[in-house]
């Protein structure tokens, strides 16, 4: 897949993380769904081969939920000796959430106490005196939902808790996929009222199937429009042309009003040939 990707010469790639033995996978019928698998291989060695191998920056994605502190800076190191410089930090999906700490590790709650430990490990702080450890100065990014985090009571409040995030040292957000971009234009406009300045990346998806009208919004809580399921309705055959074309028409759109970088959900198997 990256061997594919790498002619198209893409600016980065992320790299997802899962809690458990979780994994959200695109079937190849595009159905989407949450299944159980292994991790082999883990987010740190995948992006040690885009970044290595292929020369692609990567983009790790980092959960509190699920992983200790301790961890969570294990994790940070080997990241930093691969010369991987960037993560996304994000809760998780909550299935280990009330799950205490253990043998008396320490856990971060929510995705502001990951982005808290990593300024702490830019200044460099670690969770145990290491003088001979460099500090590590990862570019960190964040999640925000144009149509709000489905466990969020409005969208104001997710809002401030984006910003929350932001003030403890996140550079950038990227957000959940959408399908209409005035949605999108208004999220940012509603984020820099609340004083939120940091760039906010688009992120859009290629629908792949009929199901997907069914699977996408139950899995990533977001609505497709009207006009965009109706004329897949009405010609089925062609679901992918049709999406692609308006993923085409959002990116221009995107591109005309000053977003010069956008983000593709692209599901795929982690294997690399």
């Amino acid at each position: 897949m990256v061997e594919g990707l790498a002619p198209v010469d893409p600016k980065w790639i992320d790299v997802t993380s899962h809690c458990s033995t979780l994994q959200v996978e695109e079937g190849e019928d595009g159905t989407v769904r949450r299944a159980v698998f292994k991790k082999c291989p883990g987010t740190i060695g995948i992006c040690g081969i885009i970044q290595n191998r292929f020369k692609i920056d990567t983009v790790a994605h980092m959960l509190s939920d699920g992983f200790t502190r301790e961890e969570t800076e294990d994790a940070l190191i080997e990241l930093n000796f691969l010369g991987v410089e960037n993560i996304l930090a994000l809760r998780g999906d909550g299935s280990n959430y009330e799950k205490p700490p253990l043998n008396g590790r320490s856990t971060n709650a929510f995705a502001v106490d990951l982005v808290k430990q990593a300024a702490e490990l830019r200044r460099g702080e670690f969770i145990e005196s290491m003088s001979k450890c460099a500090s590590l100065d990862f570019c960190v990014g964040v999640a925000g939902y144009p149509e709000k985090h489905f466990e969020a009571a409005n969208l104001d409040l997710d809002v401030r808790r984006l910003k929350e995030k932001v003030d403890a040292g996140a550079a950038y957000v990227v957000t959940q996929m959408f399908f209409d971009n005035q949605k999108f234009y208004a999220f940012v406009a509603r984020c820099r009222t609340a004083g939120i300045t940091v760039p906010i990346i688009p992120g859009l998806k290629i629908l792949r199937s009929v199901n997907q009208l069914k699977s996408v919004p139950r899995a990533f809580y977001v609505e497709l429009p009207s006009a965009l399921t109706d004329e897949i309705h009405e010609s089925p055959e062609h679901v992918v042309e049709i999406a692609q074309r308006w993923a085409e028409t959002q990116t221009k759109d995107l591109l005309n009003n000053g977003y010069h970088n956008v983000h593709f959900y692209v599901m795929v198997d982690r294997k690399f040939n």
